[in-house]
């Protein structure tokens, strides 16, 4: 099972953010409390004034290919489980995370 599904207009990506974790990187798919898969997702920006969330959709635009104005909050902008839209072709971005979640 995957964090992300693809819907119209783009893909829907459910995540955890762990904020100052020494570098921006995706370590992988992992379950929630409600054993839910959610890609684990780190940034060392610390989780004041939004600078997490900045350099979660700056490091996501990069990972993804899709710019980062294309990318929003859907829920969770201030917790760390997180539901975004990357706005696009879903299925080409439902690839490019794929291969970010190997190692």
């Amino acid at each position: 099972m995957t964090p992300w599904r693809v819907v119209d207009g783009g893909l829907e990506l459910a995540l955890r953010l762990t904020p100052k974790g020494g570098r921006d990187k995706v370590e992988g798919i992992r379950e929630d409390t409600s054993g839910r898969p959610v890609l684990a997702v780190r940034v060392s920006a610390p989780p004041v004034d939004g600078a997490a969330n900045k350099a979660l959709l700056k490091f996501l635009a990069k990972a993804s290919g899709v710019p980062k104005s294309r990318i929003r909050f859907i829920s969770g902008e201030t917790a760390r489980i997180k539901r975004l839209m990357l706005e696009g072709d879903g299925a080409k971005i439902a690839a490019t995370l794929g291969t970010l979640t190997k190692s």
